[in-house]
Order: structure tokens, then sequence, then C-alpha cells
């Protein structure tokens, strides 16, 4: 497949040319529902659903949202969407009333694509409430008072409700277009056009939309999928949400880009994903480190036969050492590899690959992507610094975003007048290039005038035997400022106290960097991509001390 050239075609000319490369590789497999596409079958399903979605008005350029776990119907709209120009904007499957109108109104969306529901949310009831109308209007003819761009909603399902198109319905409507309609608006794209629009989780501020082109995607998942060095024979397990990048870019796009057969899990289960695995003789599996701490920990109770896999990517979060190395040795992934990145630079910027050795693989996040630059930089003076000198990590090249939608000022300020993409990440990097996360600039706890790295603290208290998990946080404090905290999970029938804990830190890291409060606990606040909220931990943290006087107090 190397003749093909990634960087100069759109996704819609990836899905022709890797079908006519791997006719009949599978695609798309669900195992629980007994679905098998071939590639060929894979894209007369893309067609179809663009097809359909030109019917119903969509133009190229449009905005259209989908909000669903990970659903066949998810990969096809992200395949199929982008073959007739529309912007897939993908919803986090979290998301309630306020963020969904927030999302759906700022992306201009005029079609929205969604599940029922999940176990926790009831998506119909939350569309019903922004958009009463839809109740008494026909399908495709919304007027919304609240909405005033949304005009189609597509229900994923066999159910017809008032106002909603069913995803069959759409499919069949593909028949009313002619092939030759379609291939017009494919001949029209360019690959730098913007065809997905995924929003950051807001930590400051409202979320902002990411626009991401055919180019940024395809590369950035060519680049992934050689780190891992997939082929057709490969089969890549993902649990991971595909609204977040690294289910629909480390994981389906990677897979596109190599004729690799997508195995997905529709919501995260330890059990399913390692059923899974074991059924298709998965090669790949991705997870962020919880996910992977859940599976092992169902693999010490019962048997899987996971001795199919090869790789996968463990990313999403900081990764410890020791889960790393129990993923290569217990579930014998040992190819595994880190990527880093963010939403911003589409994902990727570093990874290892399957050559590196296996310290590297669990001490660093690897080296720079083909054909993206990084660079080191003080949060101060904005000047480059040397090897193993920690500061500010930039990226430049083919992957970094478009911009954030309708937000110039914000996007000025990530990305500077020569291109460089500001993390907000904190990291070092040695002669080689290899890259080390040493925090987040808004992370770092500042104890009495010394800066402390929460991820220095974690890495050290996962090597006690009886620690599961462990997250570090800053908490106010009116002497220093601020203290440290540790959260811990520990691992089943152990028992450990506060001054254990302190005891085992006792002349092995610095006094200061010794936490002064330690709780122990079941599990952390998380986003939906799996990503831990510190946040929230301080803010738990405020409550469960009383430190509501010290959190008052202001700080530069």
């Amino acid at each position: 497949m190397s003749v093909i050239d990634f960087g100069g075609i759109t996704l819609g000319e990836l899905v022709d040319q890797i079908t006519e490369a791997c006719p009949d590789t599978e695609a798309l497999v669900y195992p629980d529902r007994g679905l098998r596409y071939t590639y060929t079958e894979f894209r007369e399903a893309c067609n179809q659903i663009a097809k359909g979605l030109m019917k119903l008005g969509v133009k190229k350029g449009d905005s259209t949202a989908i909000w669903a776990t990970n659903v066949p119907e998810w990969v096809i709209t992200q395949f199929g969407s982008p073959r007739m120009g529309a912007v897939l904007v993908t919803v986090n499957t979290n998301y309630k009333v306020f963020e969904l109108e927030y999302l759906l109104k700022q992306s201009d969306s005029t079609t929205l694509i969604l599940i029922e529901g999940t176990k926790t949310s009831d998506y119909i009831g939350m569309v019903y409430e922004l958009c009463p109308e839809l109740k008494e209007c026909k399908p495709g003819e919304l007027v919304s008072e609240r909405l005033p761009y949304l005009k189609n909603v597509i229900l994923i399902g066999d159910k017809k409700l008032p106002g909603m198109f069913t995803w069959a319905e759409v499919m069949k409507m593909a028949e009313e277009v002619a092939d030759e309609e379609l291939e017009a608006v494919m001949a029209s794209l360019k690959p730098d056009d913007v065809i997905n629009m995924m929003y950051t989780s807001g930590t400051t501020g409202f979320p902002k939309g990411v626009m991401l082109t055919h180019r940024n995607l395809i590369l950035n998942g060519l680049g992934i999928g050689d780190s891992m060095k997939l082929t057709p024979q490969d089969r890549l397990c993902i649990p991971v949400p595909f609204f977040h990048c690294f289910g629909c870019v480390l994981g389906t796009m990677a897979c596109v880009t190599h004729g690799t057969t997508m195995v997905p899990v529709e919501v995260f289960d330890a059990r399913q994903v390692l059923w899974t695995i074991e059924k298709e003789r998965c090669t790949g599996v991705h997870g962020v480190p919880t996910m992977f701490i859940m599976e092992l920990e169902v693999m010490e109770k019962e048997k899987f036969d996971t001795s199919s896999l090869r790789t996968g990517i463990m990313a999403g979060s900081p990764c410890p050492i020791e889960v790393m190395k129990k993923v290569v040795d217990v579930m014998t992934a040992d190819q595994i590899v880190i990527t880093y990145g963010q939403t911003e630079s589409s994902p990727g910027i570093t990874n290892t690959t399957t050559d590196d050795p296996l310290e590297l693989r669990v001490s660093t996040v690897g080296r720079t992507l083909p054909d993206v630059e990084m660079k080191i930089v003080d949060p101060e003076t904005g000047q480059e610094v040397g090897p193993h000198t920690q500061g500010e990590i930039c990226a430049r090249g083919y992957n970094i975003m478009k911009g954030y939608y309708k937000m110039p000022e914000a996007t000025a300020a990530a990305i500077d007048k020569d291109g460089w993409l500001h993390t907000g990440d904190l990291g070092t990097v040695d002669e080689n290039g290899y890259l080390k996360i040493t925090g987040r600039l808004k992370d770092m706890i500042i104890r009495g005038g010394e800066n402390i790295y929460p991820r220095e603290i974690e890495e050290f208290l996962y090597t006690h035997p009886c620690v599961k998990d462990v997250q570090v946080v800053g908490v106010p404090s009116v002497k220093y400022g601020e203290e440290v905290m540790a959260y811990i999970q520990l691992k089943p029938g152990s028992q450990l106290t506060e001054e254990e804990v302190k005891k085992f830190c006792g002349g092995q890291i610095a006094r200061y960097k010794i936490p002064k409060y330690v709780a122990f606990v079941d599990g952390y606040p998380i986003t939906a991509s799996g990503k831990i909220q510190k946040f929230k931990l301080r803010e738990m943290a405020v409550e469960m001390l009383g430190l509501q006087d010290a959190a008052k107090i202001e700080t530069a």
C-alpha cells in the first residue's frame, strides 16, 4: 500500500484505495452482533450514508453531529460523511442537556445522529427537552427556537419516534441519489478541508471545537499505525470511545490506513474486552491505564486467552510504568506502545514504536512522529531549552489543527505566529529525542516555593506492593500555598495506613514531596474518555479536609 499518496488524498479516496488493495479483508467486526463487513461491504455502507445525507439536504461543509457509543453506525458515519464533505462533530457520550445545547449551537450543526441513550442518560428525552418542536414536526423539517440550524435528527435503531428519521430510512434514501452526484462532490473536496470537529473537554472556559482536516487525520492515523507495524493481517480491539481522538484516529483511522480489521467494543467492560480479544484473536488492543488495570484485575480471577496480542496503545493519561510492564508480561502485548498528544494535534505528537526497547517504552512517550517537529521551551521566556531541562512542549507540522471553530483569539493563544502549538504540558527531552512528560503547567504543585510534579510522586507510589492506582494533587494551604495529597486505590485484600505511606516515602523522595494527606478511595472521577479529573479531586479534598478558608486565599 506504499503507492498510496496518503498526504494528497481525502478520506473518501482513502477508503476507495484501501478497498481496492484489500477488498476481501474484514474491515469492521462486532462479534457480539454477528456483524462482519469486508472492506468492499464497508465502503458500500459508507457510500449509502453519504448519499442518504445528500438526500436530506446536507451540503459540503455542513456540520453533522453524532452522539453515540461505539456502535457500527458511528464508524460508517465517520468514513461515510466525509465522502460528501460534511464535517463530523463528535459528541461526548456523557453530555447532558446544557452541554449538548452548547455544542450543537456552537458548531452550527444541521444534523444530529444519535442512539436512544446509555445506562445513565436518556438521549431522546434530552433532545425533546431541547427541541420540543421535534414532537410536532415531520422528520427533516425541524424549526427549533433554541437550535436554529438543526433540521435533521436521525435515530440509530428501529424505533420510529416523532420528528426523527431512522437510520434505515436514511440508508434507503441513498437509492434516490445517483452515484455520479456523489462522485462529483467527492471530486470537489481537498485534503486540507476541515472534515472533523472534536470538542476539547473545556478545563478552562467553554469547550472549543478543534477543526481537523482530511490530511491531519489520515497522516496521523498512518504514522500511528506504522509505529505499531499494522498490516491487513492485524485485528485491533477498540474499547476507547470513538468521540475522542484515541478512538477515531489512533483506533479506526490507524486501522483503515493499513487495511487492518477494526473490532470495537461498544461500551467499555473489562470482561467484554478480554472476551473480544480471545474470540477474534485480536493482535492489538487500546486503552487508558485505568482500562488496562481493570482488565488485569479480571485476568487474576478468570482465564482468558490473550496470547494473540502483540501490540496496542496505552495513552490518554500518564501511563504507570508498573502497569505497562504487567500488560507486556500478563497480556503478552510485548509490542504495546505509548502515544502522546492532544486533540489540537490530531492527536499524536510523539510515540514509542515496537522496535524501542521496553525500558524506553515504559519510561518515555517516544520520539516525534514522521514530519512532526517538537521543541521544549522555558514557559517564562519562550526560549528553547537543552536536553534534560524541563519546559513546555511545543509541536509543529501537518498534524496541527486549523484552529478552534469561531474562536480566533483562543486559536491565536494556542498556536503562535510561527505555527507552534503550545500544549500546556511540561516535559524533558534526552539527547536521542525521547520525550518524558513531567506534568501539566496547571497541575504543578507549588509548595513553599518548591515546584512539585505529581507524576514523579505517583510513579514512586506505584512501586508499593499494595498500591493499585494513585493520583496526586495539590490542595490549598495557608502556610505553604499548597500541600501534597495522594488519593490511593489499594489492590484487593491489601491494607495500608496513611502513616505507612509516609514511612514508605521517607528517605526515598524529598521531604517536601511526601504527601501531607493520604485518602484511600475505590475510584476516581473520570471523563467519558477515561481521563481522571484532578480538579474534582482537589474539590473533594477541600470538602473532606475542611480547607475552605485556605482555598479562598487568592494567589497571583
